[in-house]
């Protein structure tokens, strides 16, 4: 495996090929690495799947331009499930059967991720999801591994910055997807270890467009101190601005889900005071000079702005990160025999990501601890690090 130092001398470089131990030129005979993916490009998820498609192109190809990865070029072959489970099911079929690609970084939801998770562990094929629910990785399947902090994390750092402020009972309102009912249940799970009450559970659907009527009851539910918004998408923006169109006073929490400038864009002035738990790269130039994720935040986030002309949002950071991730791997194990790729996933330590720190191993198939999230609050339309 390699040290600490040499993963941030990667990272930053953007690139792994540099001690791939190249073993023949570009342009000559060698068969393609091929990296599959199934991203939700288009759809409600575009958000998600956007910039995680375009991160993986912009450094698939700076990879080549360096020489590649054990002097073959990557090649990246892309199906856009539009969110839809079946279609990303019907993809990940392609990319095993007819593309017979070596590794598979994707889905973008938790919907698409787990459709296909039985199809990866009978293929036998490693796939690092770009998802957030800790469902993909609890229990530990033996050939899928996820780059995003887990929506129960999310959960816990939330209700850690609630117990500093006091803030004991709380309303919820979540969405009924795959992640938002997910994350729903993870916060339901731990509650009770803070001491916190839930005195209103609302939802909604995806294709909601007014969540008055459950903010309302919220509202008028005495005694709650503090709502937590377990959700991705448009819904969350849409609660944000009813939340204050409603005048409801007290804090209102988001989940990871949102770690966008997207979501700052579609609440508008609402977003004025929400609290959420983000990873290192949303907040890049206000990290410590002495934080080791300062550098590489950096590096990638001013390689996508420059690229796209666009901010960026962790869920690039969570394709650049299974990117590095996999053909890191693919680097130790000398080739891509996808049994020796898998154990070599499995042994990455001291990777330092746009997520945080990583260190997989046969029981944790994620490798982030709560300290690799910030609890970020929005002013003035943008992140601010909450101390």
């Amino acid at each position: 495996m390699l040290p600490t130092a040499r993963w941030r001398d990667l990272a930053v470089a953007g690139t792994i090929l540099a001690t791939a131990g190249l073993s023949a030129p570009l342009g000559l005979a060698a068969e393609p690495i091929r990296i599959g993916t199934f991203l939700s490009v288009t759809g409600p998820a575009s958000f998600l799947g956007d910039p995680e498609l375009k991160t993986l192109q912009m450094y698939v190809e700076k990879i080549n331009a360096g020489g590649g990865v054990l002097g073959r070029k990557v090649e990246l072959v892309h199906y856009d499930d539009a969110g839809d489970a079946k279609k990303a099911q019907t993809d990940v079929k392609r990319l095993i059967s007819s593309d017979n690609v070596d590794v598979i970084v994707g889905g973008s939801t938790t919907g698409t991720t787990m459709a296909v998770v039985p199809l990866v562990e009978k293929a036998g094929i490693p796939m690092i999801s770009l998802a957030g629910a800790a469902a993909i990785v609890e229990p530990v399947k033996k050939w899928v591994f996820k780059t995003p902090h887990t929506d129960r994390m999310a959960c816990a750092k939330i209700f850690e910055d609630m117990e500093k402020r006091g803030l004991k009972k709380i309303g919820m309102i979540s969405g009924t997807d795959g992640f938002g009912k997910s994350m729903q249940d993870e916060c339901k799970s731990l509650v009770a270890a803070y001491g916190i009450q839930i005195l209103a559970d609302e939802t909604y659907g995806p294709k909601d467009t007014d969540m008055t009527p459950q903010l309302t009851k919220i509202k008028n539910t005495v005694g709650v101190q503090a709502v937590l918004n377990p959700g991705f998408g448009q819904g969350p923006a849409i609660v944000t601005r009813n939340f204050k169109q409603l005048g409801i006073e007290v804090p209102l929490y988001q989940s990871h889900g949102v770690a966008s400038k997207k979501f700052i864009e579609l609440a508008g002035d609402a977003a004025e005071g929400v609290r959420l738990p983000a990873a290192g790269l949303v907040v890049a130039d206000k990290l410590a000079a002495a934080d080791p994720q300062k550098a590489v935040c950096l590096s990638y986030m001013q390689a996508y702005e420059k690229a796209f002309g666009s901010a960026v949002s962790t869920f690039g950071g969570h394709a650049y990160d299974g990117l590095q991730i996999a053909l890191a791997a693919i680097s130790r194990a000398g080739s891509t025999d996808k049994a020796k790729v898998r154990d070599e996933i499995e042994k990455t330590s001291g990777y330092i990501g746009t997520g945080g720190i990583v260190n997989l191993s046969a029981t944790d198939h994620m490798g982030l601890d709560l300290s690799a999230f910030h609890m970020i609050e929005i002013r003035g339309g943008d992140w601010t690090i909450v101390n």
